[in-house]
């Protein structure tokens, strides 16, 4: 008890100070014995075999009886839409098509203009589609597939449960699993041209939008609580901007998509933006066929993105939040607002929405931002200049936002001293940007080892070349610790296994911002799982449920044992998904046959809601 009050004190003391290290003891001191050990005696009896199985099923998630409400319905709530919008639908662009061309070429926003927005895109290899065009029908999953792998040989050994509102599910985007990105009348995104020309793209990928209503029933079977997904604002809006009209098709997806969780007995959780722009937002002069990824951020820094945005997150919230109990307006924005003005317009437009959903619709629910920072632990503890260089590297990824959206404060020093064009927020913005979240969304796959740069902070800020590779955090980042051992196990990515860091990070970030935090997204690709090639062995997936035990058993002891309010986690990602250009990065806790689209159960996901599901409750 001493070492664990000890422990907590010394981790609050370094909260106040935003700088958190952590030391552990070694394994001899917790594997001392009660009773000295006996001498053995050794004897000969018969034998049999007596290790019989115990077959154990994933219990499914019960269907709901009532239903919660956390807005007025959308007849109620479009009142709050200055202009309603007018709604209308669009066909599909399809690879090689020969259907006849629109003819409608008077009406901006008609077949013919919105066509032209895939021409003008100019998508690469756009040569392949699916294997559905309609929505399928679900199939009961077989309790053959529900039976529980065998139990890893050592885990967790806590004694804490989770809080009974703890929020639980998995997590996907709509980029890396939808799939139709020409069909119904969705419009170009940032992403059908980001892989190169060689690289897969997210033209199929896991056919989500047509097989959503089988991968919820695949997820309720296994018993997830809750499932987060983000919805194309091209799939809402084709042309974006204020004024022009919404895709009815659209609309009618993600409504039934929201239901069908509900009926399933599930939760939804939404995002509004995950790394899919516009294509208007992203070309050089918004109806380009060349955009300067370079500079194109995004499209975050374009001077009518907030106005816009704004407004497609009001024609969501409006239609959906009546029914959605946990909302993300940005994704990770530090990763497309790469300049001040793009993070500017991130803040800016997330408050915004945050009090047309409060104060406008009254809602109930619970909205917030997420953002990636793999956490920069200092790389010896003891130096003042790695402590200042890890401090630096959180003010450069999370104070540029949470400064003012949580705590109402400026911008921090480091961000107006480095980033080109930067400048101070008025106290009226302050004022209105302040305490704009009702949680801390973070994505925390991992830690990084930082140590100071070369040159000075100073130096390094001042030379925003290309050539400087470290700009804009001006530290230096490794997966080596100062003893020249791995930070812990590697993964097929940037990944390594570091549960107790994830513990001191829940720590500075509780301590810091002082909001409940949510880990939307935590996820490991075991190394080369692509190149197994039996399937079974892709399936029996130890090292990732080695990651998701440590760190959900590192969660239990940042709740109970340092008070920090952990609302929940969300586990990246329910199926194996296009990474991005990549497929050979598997995080997900289920394969996907690319040839047939069939889904398999990994041991990782039974592990990991079987590990929740016997820690909920008091």
């Amino acid at each position: 008890m001493r070492g664990t009050l000890l422990y907590s004190s010394v981790l609050v003391a370094l909260a106040e100070a935003q700088q958190l290290y952590l030391t552990t003891t070694g394994y001899t001191e917790r594997l001392q014995c009660t009773q000295p050990a006996a001498s053995p005696e050794y004897s000969f009896r018969p034998f049999s075999y007596t290790l019989n199985e115990t077959v154990r099923y994933a219990t499914s998630v019960p269907a709901p009886t009532t239903t919660q409400t956390y807005a007025a319905p959308y007849s109620e709530a479009v009142k709050h839409l200055t202009t309603p919008p007018a709604t209308t639908t669009w066909g599909s662009w399809l690879p090689g098509q020969t259907d006849i061309p629109a003819t409608d070429t008077d009406d901006p926003y008609g077949q013919a203009a919105w066509s032209s927005l895939w021409e003008l895109a100019d998508i690469k290899n756009y040569t392949t589609t699916g294997l559905y065009s309609t929505t399928a029908s679900p199939t009961p999953v077989p309790s053959s597939e529900l039976v529980l792998p065998p139990r890893n040989y050592f885990g967790p050994t806590d004694c804490y449960n989770f809080p009974d509102d703890f929020v639980f599910g998995v997590a996907g985007s709509a980029a890396q699993v939808e799939g139709a990105v020409g069909l119904e009348g969705r419009s170009p995104t940032i992403q059908e041209n980001l892989a190169t020309i060689d690289q897969p793209k997210n033209y199929v990928t896991n056919e989500n939008y047509y097989l959503y209503k089988q991968d919820i029933q695949r997820l309720a079977a296994m018993g997830v609580k809750y499932y987060s997904f983000s919805i194309p604002w091209t799939r809402i809006l084709p042309f974006v901007v204020p004024g022009s009209p919404v895709n009815e098709q659209g609309i009618k997806h993600y409504d039934d998509l929201i239901n069908t969780i509900l009926d399933a007995g599930m939760q939804p959780v939404v995002t509004l933006i995950h790394f899919d722009s516009p294509w208007l937002f992203v070309s050089s002069d918004n109806f380009s066929a060349t955009p300067d990824f370079g500079n194109a951020n995004g499209g975050y820094h374009n001077e009518t993105f907030v106005d816009s945005f704004v407004n497609y997150a009001k024609i969501v919230l409006t239609h959906y939040a009546d029914r959605v109990p946990v909302w993300f307006t940005f994704n990770e924005p530090f990763l497309y607002s790469f300049n001040f003005t793009g993070a500017n317009n991130v803040v800016h437009a997330h408050a915004q929405v945050y009090h047309f959903y409060k104060d406008e619709l009254k809602a109930t629910g619970k909205i917030g931002i997420k953002f990636n920072d793999n956490f920069g632990v200092p790389r010896d503890p003891t130096n003042s200049s790695d402590i200042a260089a890890a401090n630096r590297f959180q003010e450069i990824q999370l104070g540029l936002y949470a400064n003012p959206i949580f705590l109402g404060k400026q911008y921090p020093d480091s961000v107006l001293e480095t980033l080109p064009g930067a400048k101070p927020l008025s106290e009226d913005e302050l004022s209105y940007i302040s305490n704009t979240s009702d949680f801390f969304g973070i994505d925390p796959y991992t830690a990084t080892v930082v140590s100071e740069p070369p040159e000075t902070f100073t130096d390094c800020a001042a030379n925003h070349t290309t050539a400087n590779t470290l700009f804009p955090y001006c530290v230096v980042q490794e997966t080596k610790t100062i003893h020249d051992w791995s930070i812990g196990y590697r993964s097929h990515s940037y990944v390594y296994i570091t549960p107790t860091y994830l513990r001191e990070y829940l720590n500075y970030l509780y301590n810091t911002f002082r909001k409940p935090v949510l880990v939307s997204e935590f996820g490991f690709p075991v190394y080369k799982e692509n190149e197994k090639e039996e399937l079974s062995d892709q399936l029996f997936d130890t090292p990732r449920s080695i990651y998701y035990m440590s760190f959900m058993s590192e969660i239990l002891k940042a709740i109970h044992e340092d008070g920090v309010h952990v609302m929940g986690a969300l586990a990246w990602s329910w199926a194996d998904n296009w990474e991005f250009g990549d497929y050979t990065q598997q995080f997900g806790l289920q394969v996907v046959n690319r040839t047939t689209q069939e889904r398999f159960f990994k041991k990782s996901l039974f592990d990991l809601v079987d590990f929740v599901g016997a820690r909920m409750g008091s």
